[in-house]
């Protein structure tokens, strides 16, 4: 693991239109908490919308700033993360490129979403060399940064492990330097002579005993030593390992909560079933909404008594009502002690209050372009100079550079 890698965190979202409470629920909420506990880079993956988008490339245009507003307006603070648009960064590109010299065609079929997105997409061409390397892309995406942690729910896995399988095998393939062993250990001298014994017995327990507690001791070391330089740093961690120079450390899965949040018929709420809240749509629609969204079809008369179980309306009151509410929906729907309106208006009520201040914050951010334009122009700036230094290496050490 590289300098601050177990504490960086990459995440991307496409721009393929509006964002709803889904969005908000399953990702933003969990963003905003990230960007106080690590290093946070997140971006606009306009390239990864042209995997599916290629043809009308129209909405792309159209969203991209609309969705770093979105970003902003939910508590996205460009103070603490670094926030960019995935096209402004080349170097991603050429990463990319590189990886995908050494990285095999069976890694990038055998991907679970492959076959999947392509069944769900069938009214869309995807038999395209974008679309089956974009998990390439989006390991790119991740390596560049050099990120430890990377949010995703369980279905993305599989991607995270691509990513780790083509770092392993990048820094098998490139990370023997010459003179490896030699300079490992000028590196441990610099470490001073009481480091460098710890650092030789944990290496010694764990090459020689498979003492995993003693590997997590020593890299837990490393991240601790603030006067080595990041080149000795990656060597110190792969003579550890028995290995090479660690020039692209293996990011691991950051689970995230399965969103809870369902749309109006009940479903995962998703812009395909057309059962969405726009995250800063208008009070008026949202209410007509949710007023007229479905419920338990055994309530065809106000006197006739329901199920909660059995009606949309109750997997909201399970993410936005307090104990007391449900208790009163549970008892009045089931005796018909309430109508199906009467149970709808905690909804309305806590929905629009939780819009409020996104539609507010948001209204400021449309109303001064210029400042938005301006965050994304240092964030993609910030991110280039990251990116670039782990390109330095990358093409140092397959012998790209040439002086």
């Amino acid at each position: 693991m590289s300098l601050g890698a177990n504490k960086r965190v990459l995440s991307g979202m496409r721009p393929t239109g509006q964002l709803h409470l889904g969005h908000y629920h399953g990702v933003l909420k969990n963003w905003v908490q990230l960007q106080h506990e690590y290093e946070c880079f997140f971006f606009v993956a306009d390239w990864h919308a042209l995997t599916t988008s290629y043809e009308d490339t129209r909405v792309i245009s159209a969203t991209v700033y609309d969705l770093v507003v979105d970003w902003l307006s939910v508590g996205i603070n460009p103070g603490e993360a670094t926030l960019f648009i995935q096209s402004r960064v080349p170097e991603h590109a050429e990463l990319h490129l590189l990886l995908s010299m050494i990285t095999p065609i069976s890694w990038l079929e055998r991907v679970p979403t492959y076959k999947d997105q392509q069944e769900k997409l069938r009214e869309r061409d995807l038999s395209t060399y974008g679309f089956l390397g974009y998990p390439l892309l989006q390991s790119a995406d991740i390596l560049i940064y050099r990120a430890g942690n990377v949010p995703v729910g369980e279905d993305q896995v599989a991607h995270i492990e691509l990513s780790r399988e083509v770092a392993r095998r990048f820094n098998y393939l490139y990370g023997r330097e010459p003179g490896f062993e030699e300079k490992a250990e000028t590196a441990v001298a610099k470490l001073g002579k009481r480091n460098a014994r710890l650092y030789h017995d944990l290496r010694k327990r764990y090459q020689e005993g498979g003492d995993l507690e003693a590997l997590e001791r020593a890299q837990a070391f490393l991240e601790a030593q603030q006067n080595i330089a990041l080149g000795d740093r990656e060597r110190l961690l792969g003579y550890l390992e028995g290995g090479g120079k660690v020039i692209l450390p293996e990011p691991q899965a950051l689970l995230t909560p399965e969103s809870r949040m369902p749309g109006l018929d009940g479903e995962k709420m998703s812009k395909s079933y057309d059962n969405t809240i726009g995250l800063r749509e208008a009070p008026e629609s949202v209410r007509n909404k949710l007023r007229t969204m479905p419920t338990d079809p055994a309530r065809v008369r106000r006197t006739d008594p329901g199920d909660p179980a059995k009606c949309p309306v109750w997997k909201f009151h399970e993410i936005y009502s307090p104990e007391d509410v449900k208790q009163w929906v549970q008892a009045g729907c089931r005796s018909a002690g309430i109508g199906c309106l009467d149970c709808k208006q905690p909804i309305i009520d806590a929905v629009l209050k939780e819009q409020a201040p996104i539609r507010e914050r948001s209204e400021e951010f449309l109303n001064d372009p210029d400042t938005v334009r301006a965050i994304i122009d240092e964030g993609c700036e910030a991110a280039r100079s990251a990116a670039r230094e782990t390109l330095d290496e990358v093409r140092e050490a397959m012998n790209l550079v040439y002086t």
